[in-house]
This record gives structure tokens, C-alpha cells and sequence, in this order.
């Protein structure tokens, strides 16, 4: 199972192209809105039961200060996959936020609103989990 935040109700359109992807593919996923600011136990909650659960990848779109996927990724030993979004700067602050973690805490990262190439990302790895089954 692959699961998506985003840190806010306006990231949709890039959540939707995600979404889209992994509908064409058949995987499962669930998307909530969990903001590393506004609702840290929100976040805290999610990634915990989600862990749990046996998710297998979250995916995190965030703009501006864009701390939602390092955040997650503090908190899970699953990969995350962060998806900068255009906003101030066009988009390259949260790029550079989300890239530049800090050692032991990585996120992969893809390019500013590629909801879609993140996508394509999470179904690599769930395939390379499969495959080494």
C-alpha cells in the first residue's frame, strides 16, 4: 500500500495526478491532509498506524517551507517520496528543502509538481519488493 499526504487542502491538483497514475496501474493507496506545521499529531497519528498497517511507501507533496516529507521520514523506516510544489519561488525552495535532509533521514525527491514521476517512482519500488520476495 502506498500512502499520500499533503500538507494542504490546495495541493490536490498535484495529489490528483498521483493518483492518477496509480489508478491506471491498480495499486491501492490512501491521501489525507496532515500538515507538519499545522497538525503535527495529525502527521504523528498517520505515519504511526500506516507503519503498522504494512505501508510500504508514503508519498509527501508540500510547498513553501516544505518540511511534510522530512518529517514523515523522521518518523517511519518506509521511503518517502517527496513531491515539491510551485509556490514561492516557483517551486524551488521546497525543492531544495525536500533534498536536502539531513544524513540518516533520506526522501527521494522528484521534480517541482511531478506528482506523476512520483508515482512511477512508488510502483518501481513496490515491484522491486515484489520481485525480491
Amino acid at each position: 500500500m502506498i500512502c499520500i499526504l499533503s500538507g494542504s487542502e490546495s495541493d490536490k491538483p498535484i495529489v490528483d495526478k498521483i493518483t492518477k497514475v496509480l489508478d491506471e496501474h491498480g495499486f491501492y493507496y490512501e491521501y489525507h491532509v496532515a500538515s507538519a506545521h499545522r497538525t503535527p499529531d495529525l502527521v504523528d497519528k498517520i505515519v504511526k498506524q500506516k507503519t503498522e498497517e504494512g505501508t510500504k511507501v508514503f508519498i509527501c507533496v508540500a510547498g513553501l517551507s516544505a518540511a511534510l516529507p522530512g518529517v514523515v521520514a523522521s518518523k517511519t523506516p518506509r521511503p518517502v517520496i517527496g513531491v515539491p510544489v510551485s509556490s514561492a519561488l516557483g517551486g524551488l525552495d521546497a525543492l531544495l528543502s525536500i533534498a536536502q535532509m539531513p544524513k540518516g533521514v533520506p526522501v527521494a525527491t522528484v521534480g517541482i509538481d511531478n506528482g506523476a514521476n512520483a508515482a512511477h517512482l512508488a510502483i518501481r519500488m513496490l515491484k522491486l519488493l515484489e520481485a525480491l520476495a
